[in-house]
């Protein structure tokens, strides 16, 4: 079986390529530049331009079994017009492009933000009213694939990523913040209240999640990527102070919660789960 990851040079590409290289997969790994660092010994790389593909992407591809689809630019800035203006119309053309040259099964990242401003415990059977132009945008994009998936019976993941953290992630993000303020020696670490409530999972789980739902050969639909479990923003800075035994501690209140999104939300992992075979899924 042959792998090709689009986009592997990211955050979440790289522990994708990792998982897939401890499995022993064949993979080809994409960047725009071509150049992709944590490849793997065996793992080929190649240069891939979504907004200016080859020819042939497919071809250039390796014709492979499953595309592993994580690239999508404009990020962190949410609220941007560039996600619907420009980015989901040069995806579907790249991703419809693939599946019309022979591409069997393809695995999207999509995003919990497709879900809209919907608190409590979120289910892949609910209805998505994005808030964002980003969540919009994906959520646009899965809705087109889906009109190509009846007309040529490709197979199609949709992954709904929820709050990731790990090695690698964004300097702007809470983890990378929090441990950059750790190692500088800060007694403090100024953030919001942090009571509100998210799913997060570890980068290196959600990469092995992915690349077991890109083996698994049936056609999978929308599918949380997720860890089911509700957990506080400011319970997780203070659990990750204390396994690291920093000396620091979170200045609570000093930002504002963000408006984009709601205050307690999660995602229901059954359906992962039993895709999975996690014992005692529902």
């Amino acid at each position: 079986m042959r792998v090709a990851v689009i986009g592997a040079s990211g955050f979440l590409g790289r522990h994708v390529l990792a998982n897939l290289a401890l499995r022993g997969v064949e993979t080809v790994a994409t960047s725009r530049s071509g150049a992709v660092p944590h490849a793997r010994s065996g793992q080929s790389t190649t240069a891939l331009d979504i907004a200016a593909p080859p020819p042939e992407p497919f071809a250039a591809l390796g014709r492979p079994d499953v595309v592993v689809h994580l690239a999508w630019s404009g990020l962190p800035d949410y609220r941007s017009l560039h996600h619907f203006e420009t980015e989901l119309p040069a995806q579907y053309r790249f991703l419809s492009s693939l599946v019309r040259s022979g591409l069997r099964r393809l695995v999207v990242a999509g995003t919990c933000f497709e879900y809209g401003m919907v608190s409590g415990e979120i289910d892949e059977t609910m209805t998505a009213v994005p808030a964002n132009a980003y969540g919009y945008a994906k959520n646009a994009l899965r809705e087109q694939l889906c009109f190509l998936h009846n007309e040529t019976g490709f197979k199609l993941t949709w992954a709904r990523i929820f709050y990731l953290f790990g090695e690698g992630q964004n300097p702007r993000s809470l983890y990378s913040q929090l441990h950059a303020a750790a190692n500088a020696g800060e007694r403090s670490f100024p953030m919001s209240g942090g009571e509100q409530l998210r799913d997060f999972l570890d980068v290196r789980d959600a990469s092995s999640h992915l690349v077991s739902l890109a083996l698994n050969e049936n056609d999978t639909g929308i599918v949380n990527l997720c860890s089911g479990r509700p957990v506080s923003v400011r319970g997780l800075v203070e659990g990750w102070i204390r396994e690291n035994g920093w000396a620091i501690a979170p200045e609570l209140g000093r930002f504002p919660y963000p408006d984009y999104e709601p205050f307690a939300f999660w995602g229901n992992a059954n359906k992962l789960h039993r895709i999975l075979g996690v014992e005692g899924a529902v």
